[in-house]
């Protein structure tokens, strides 16, 4: 069995501006979960009643050790101690040690071997999230990682995850772009990443319905359009954005939607 992302989750330095803004630009509601302390959002798409990504204050650990307004994706696994062990022999590095969330489960945060951060998680109970591509508004409907280098990238996260080739795209002077599947299911997509983008990163996409109109609520919501938008093969639109604190995302519509 390969394992998929199975959560999503902004840190930001301004939680009510972060909270708002998303909500506004994918439609999300915020449902704050009781953890003592941690103010912490669980965002719920429209019309559902589970929720697709979370979001918290940037710990004063992470600022302290340089760490940036961002979005973080988590791997399922089934032993986190076991599955970041292996990672660090891979060639990752180790951000934060395996550790528990009260109730919910136990994690580590990782860097690949050209810098580019993720999370483990294994569940309390050891369940998983299924490995599916969501498409409705409000989920999150694609990944893509911008690598140091494509092939080494693919092959250290297949050798972890078990991740596979479902095909090449050859974008000339962009180099190859690679759609990994987990259990032969499309789930990402992995690139050496151009100069001009600063460092290797996942970048995590929202659906949303239409890509133009959303592209308005970013601008007006004090965010930026970074890329796009553009049509890419299988019939979907596409921008890059950054949020009004700094953090990278992107948006994903069908194509022909404004």
């Amino acid at each position: 069995m390969a394992h998929p992302f199975v959560w999503y989750e902004l840190m930001t330095s301004d939680l009510a501006a972060a909270r708002a803004f998303y909500a506004a630009v994918v439609g999300w509601t915020p449902n704050r979960y009781p953890n003592g302390d941690l103010e912490y959002y669980l965002m719920m798409p429209p019309g559902e009643t589970m929720p697709a990504v979370g979001m918290m204050t940037l710990p004063d650990e992470a600022r302290q050790n340089g760490g940036a307004p961002g979005w973080i994706g988590y791997v399922g696994v089934p032993d986190v101690d076991a599955a970041t062990d292996q990672a660090r022999a891979g060639g990752a590095r180790v951000h934060r040690e395996p550790a528990d969330i009260p109730d919910i489960g136990r994690f580590s945060v990782l860097a690949d071997p050209h810098g580019a951060v993720f999370c483990l998680f294994a569940p309390r109970g050891g369940s998983q999230g299924p490995c599916e591509q969501k498409n409705a508004p409000g989920q999150v409907g694609w990944r893509e990682l911008y690598a140091g280098d494509g092939p080494q990238a693919f092959d250290f996260y297949a050798a972890q995850f078990g991740w596979t080739v479902d095909h090449d795209m050859d974008m000339g002077p962009m180099g190859v772009y690679r759609i990994v599947a987990a259990d032969g299911v499309p789930m990402g997509g992995i690139m050496t990443k151009p100069p001009q983008i600063p460092a290797p990163h996942w970048l995590y996409y929202f659906n949303v319905a239409g890509i133009d109109a959303a592209l308005e609520r970013v601008k007006n919501g004090g965010g930026r359009v970074l890329n796009g938008p553009m049509d890419v093969p299988g019939g979907s639109r596409i921008a890059q954005c950054v949020d009004p604190q700094g953090a990278a995302f992107a948006l994903v519509a069908p194509a022909g939607q404004g």
